[in-house]
């Protein structure tokens, strides 16, 4: 499991930043950290507990408070919070940054950045954002499709079928995320969001064939980026003799980065319609999900049936 960075310029990008200095190619400057701050203490010269690794963010708040310092004071302790060297300082609002500002942000090569919007919105943005792009991850051999909006992650061993399964499913109006290296991002203590690695996003493989292109052959509502793992299907062979799941009643999960995600073992073989029954299983899932475990209900009618048959 790994945790990865995201660029400044990424984070420009998105939410389309004004740059007012950096002390170096965007691109090449790397944040890792999920959270920001907003500097309210360290600018009345209190640093205790300070991160200085976090994004630093400059509302209307802490503008006004530095307006209405003494000049000299309110150098010093601009750059006593630059001497810290965050990774990069943005003001919210389009508030502008004077000279003493602009210097201190050269003189410690600290990247000074604006945007005109919210504070509030911009920093639940932006922490929502960093959230995903800097959460622990792993890369998973199967394949990840949308149906009926539940995200079915299908594994099973080479050759079980996967591929061709999520063709069909495709044709049927789902949606492909990703298809032979799936990249799970734990986002938040109850989400796995899946997703494909960049040069393989939106092809498939099928052998025999080889690689096609699903969003130009079946259009852009064919594909989609990302999507919440729901539910985790294993394709295994048919063994004669195993015994499978009949009713539901039991409850199984597979553990993701600390996460429990429901998950089902189907049998393969000739003459059973894959697609179709993952369409059942996203429709069913989603039903338990919200409360109602047909099963459950199946049960409780026939043990009421037989208790009235034995009275």
């Amino acid at each position: 499991m790994a945790t990865g960075t995201v660029s400044l310029k990424a984070i420009i990008d998105k939410f389309k930043l004004e740059v007012l200095y950096t002390p170096r190619d965007p691109k090449d400057i790397l944040i890792a950290k999920n959270v920001i701050n907003r500097p309210a203490l360290p600018l009345t010269g209190f640093f205790d507990c300070f991160e200085a690794e976090r994004i630093q963010i400059i509302g209307t708040t802490e503008y006004k408070y530095l307006e209405s310092l003494d000049a000299d004071v309110r150098k010093k302790h601009i750059r006593d919070l630059f001497a810290y060297k965050p990774p990069a300082l943005i003001y919210t609002h389009g508030m502008p940054a004077d000279e003493v500002v602009r210097a201190a942000a050269e003189e410690y090569e600290v990247p000074l950045l604006s945007m005109k919007g919210n504070t509030s919105e911009f920093t639940a943005a932006l922490i929502a954002y960093l959230n995903v792009q800097l959460a622990p991850t792993i890369t998973r051999h199967g394949v990840l499709v949308e149906v009926y909006g539940e995200g079915i992650l299908i594994v099973g061993d080479s050759g079980v079928g996967k591929s061709e399964t999520a063709i069909e499913l495709i044709k049927r109006g789902h949606r492909l995320i990703a298809d032979d290296a799936v990249e799970l991002r734990r986002v938040s203590a109850e989400t796995i969001v899946g997703s494909a690695p960049e040069l393989i996003r939106h092809y498939i493989e099928l052998r025999g064939i080889g690689i096609i292109d699903v969003r130009r052959i079946f259009g852009m509502g064919a594909v989609k980026d990302t999507e919440k793992v729901n539910l985790v299907v294993e394709f295994e062979p048919w063994e004669q003799g195993k015994m499978y799941e009949r009713l539901g009643m039991d409850e199984n999960y597979t553990d993701i980065m600390g996460i429990r995600i429901p998950s089902l073992t189907v049998p393969i073989k000739p003459g059973r319609n894959l697609a179709v029954i993952l369409e059942i299983a996203a429709m069913n899932n989603r039903q338990k999900r919200m409360g109602y475990n047909t099963a459950l209900e199946f049960n409780k009618k026939l043990m009421g049936q037989m208790e009235a048959e034995m009275m």
